[in-house]
């Protein structure tokens, strides 16, 4: 059975692919990975706050005398709180290159233009075949417009675009009320795919010790389906490549996301609760699937449920909500 798919301008070897996660971190985790059948590898995110404290930190270290404004790095997370700082994740990028066969993808995490995009030459010279934007930004204040934030974000895949030649993937959240005309802009800015979506990382409040604490999102089945919608909706409407990120736990949840419109599915959550084995079964079991359907090869099935080829398409937009009400029982 042909699994192979067309993402990110890149031929993958089946849709399963590993999303940003500390599974990168390990190389002896990375190679069982490749082994279980990983089409690609998506490195662990490098944060905009760890290239500017860096820097920060390297300008006050060479350029100021001893304790002159210390405060003003306060404004910063201490360095010793990353695990990996700048250098140390070139350093892995470049071992876990090395050490498979696969392509691999970098992950910036960040949101302001800044100095920090430049970064994106430093990732591709260390080796990375792509490169996934994390564009997480948590928006407060009454001037941040919808259009504000929209046009940062292009402005960020331009920057991005500018400074490198690497294929650009970039990860949203799920709070946009235009999302197919922003996956349009994000095209013609330079981007090759976006995954759907981001998680939002949610706090714990000490309501004793008045702490924040979080803990590593794990996600759950449920969350699939704000994914399936935005999928099906835009993959019939701009010629972005897709990738579903969250909530995939399933076999039966993979083949939805792909005839959806998803051109890969990145799964995270269940190899961390349940092992890299996890993708065998996904690749052997979707390979069993489309032969017994009828299926020739994968993109056979893509996008056969998106907008404009499944029945109904308004059960994308109101019917799917109007019948799920009237027909709940009391």
């Amino acid at each position: 059975m042909d699994l192979t798919t067309q993402y990110c301008g890149l031929t993958l070897k089946n849709p399963f692919m590993p999303g940003a996660s500390p599974m990168a971190r390990h190389l002896d985790r990375v190679r069982r990975l490749e082994d279980a059948g990983a089409s690609a590898i998506v490195m662990h995110s490098l944060f905009e706050e760890q290239i500017v404290s860096e820097q920060v930190h390297s300008h006050h270290a060479t350029a100021e005398p001893a304790e002159s404004f210390p405060e003003a790095l306060s404004y910063l997370p201490d360095t010793d709180a990353f695990r990996h700082g700048p250098d140390e994740y070139l350093t892995q990028l470049a071992k876990v290159k090395a050490a498979v066969d696969i392509p691999v993808f970098a992950s910036l995490n960040g949101n302001s233009i800044t100095g920090w995009v430049d970064y994106a030459q430093q990732v591709e010279e260390a080796g990375a075949d792509a490169l996934e934007i994390n564009a997480y930004e948590v928006t407060f204040g009454a001037h941040a417009t919808t259009e504000l934030i929209e046009h940062r974000m292009v402005q960020l895949v331009e920057h991005v675009r500018q400074a490198t030649a690497l294929p650009l993937a970039v990860k949203l959240l799920p709070f946009f009320a235009g999302l197919p005309p922003l996956c349009t802009k994000l095209h013609d800015a330079g981007a090759k795919a976006v995954v759907f979506f981001n998680r939002t990382y949610q706090p714990h409040i000490d309501v004793e010790e008045l702490e924040m604490s979080g803990t590593y999102p794990i996600s759950e089945p449920g969350e699939l389906a704000t994914r399936l919608r935005w999928l099906g909706l835009v993959s019939s409407a701009t010629p972005i490549d897709l990738a579903c990120s969250g909530g995939v736990h399933r076999l039966e949840d993979a083949i939805r996301a792909i005839m959806c419109g998803a051109s890969v599915v990145q799964v995270v959550s269940l190899l961390l609760q349940r092992g890299e084995d996890r993708l065998r079964d996904l690749c052997s079991g979707l390979s069993d699937w489309l032969d017994e359907h009828g299926y020739d090869s994968l993109e056979e099935l893509r996008g056969s449920m998106d907008h404009t080829r499944c029945p109904d398409p308004w059960a994308y937009t109101r019917s799917t909500y109007i019948r799920a009400l009237h027909n709940y029982p009391v």
